[in-house]
């Protein structure tokens, strides 16, 4: 698409502006008192006509005047916005609420539930993902036969548990020398970087190993058995929001949106996707690439402990939401969710 000119860029802007604003669509009229530019009806006419043509606007059946398309909101949030920073008022209220001695599991609900309360909209967090966290520890219980216990404690403090089928029957002695090759190995290393690890090892000749590095093999196949990304939580807060956005009134696309709360697998996989790129991105429309959310924009910013990517937060609302304060809520509380596990891991 052409740059749009000058006149072209303020008047869709104010358009979308003041759709934003009321819902209504907006006329000629409205558009000659709002935008400050000296022009005549006709040419805000021919200038409405030539945005239509792009695609940027269109006409409702029952009104004469436009609303913007979800093309139209991607050149307002790329080119057109001006973001509005948090007042202090507003910065002080979220740093308290994740604030104070809260675990892990506390911050994600309370960061989602902030998301969902200052905005209005839907507000979800994608927790920590397990292979981004730092080992700290590990213990191997017996259960029965070839059933064992796996006790993994990372360094934000959360315990992980998990049963796994081994190989062979193992004795006491035999899990302590297994544990602690991995408590010895590993501490200190991301999970990912302990998988990378072990994997590299199991490809070495195991009649050289170790009799206690042999053991953790087979634990460790137990261990990583699994699909990446697998066990992400996400936290949802806030759906019931959605339910009086007149824009998500119709009773089947709002029962999908609804599926999807319920479900989370596709919400889970956008918001993993989104933790590959920096800083806050905005899904308009039939973008995200799922049916559920095509009436829907979703706004994510990745969120970091300790330096590195652990997960992703954002908001899901109607196309016609305030973007310029809905990006810098995402934006602030991802850095301070951020900060708030960080500081908690370090204990």
């Amino acid at each position: 698409m052409a740059a749009l000119s000058y006149r072209s860029e303020a008047l869709l802007k104010t358009l979308i502006e003041r759709y934003i604003s009321d819902g209504q669509p907006v006329g000629s009229r409205t558009l000659a008192k709002q935008a400050g530019l000296e022009l005549s009806p006709a040419t805000i006419r021919n200038v409405m006509a030539d945005l239509e043509e792009l695609g940027l606007i269109s006409s409702p059946h029952t009104s004469a005047g436009r609303v913007p398309t979800a093309r139209g909101y991607r050149v307002f949030v790329d080119s057109l916005i001006k973001v509005r920073p948090l007042n202090v008022t507003e910065l002080r209220h979220i740093e308290g609420e994740l604030g104070g001695s809260q675990d892990p599991q506390q911050l994600v609900e309370t960061a989602s539930a902030l998301l969902s309360q200052v905005t209005r909209l839907a507000g979800l967090v994608m927790a920590p993902k397990t292979e981004q966290a730092v080992f700290r520890q590990i213990e191997f219980l017996t259960l029965s036969a070839n059933r064992i216990l796996v006790i993994l404690i990372t360094q934000d403090g959360r315990v992980h548990n998990r049963i796994i089928q081994a190989d062979r029957a193992y004795n006491a002695s035999e899990l302590v020398e297994a544990s602690n090759y991995f408590n010895r190995t590993f501490a200190g290393m991301s999970l990912t970087d302990v998988k990378n690890a072990l994997l590299a090892e199991m490809q070495r000749d195991s009649e050289a190993m170790q009799a206690a590095v042999r053991i953790a093999m087979d634990m460790a196949r137990g261990i990583f058995a699994h699909e990446p990304g697998e066990g992400a939580e996400l936290v949802v807060k806030g759906e019931a929001n959605l339910l009086n956005i007149p824009e998500l009134g119709d009773v089947h696309k709002l029962r999908k949106l609804l599926d999807a709360f319920s479900t989370k697998h596709d919400l889970l996989l956008l918001l993993d996707q989104c933790m590959r790129v920096n800083g806050v991105q905005i899904f308009i429309g039939q973008e995200s690439g799922y049916l559920a959310l095509e009436e829907c924009s979703v706004v994510t910013a990745p969120y970091r402990v300790d330096g590195q990517v652990v997960g992703t937060l954002g908001v899901i609302g109607p196309t016609r939401m305030a973007y310029d304060q809905v990006i810098a809520i995402v934006d602030v509380t991802a850095r301070l969710l951020g900060g708030a596990l960080s500081a908690d891991s370090r204990g």
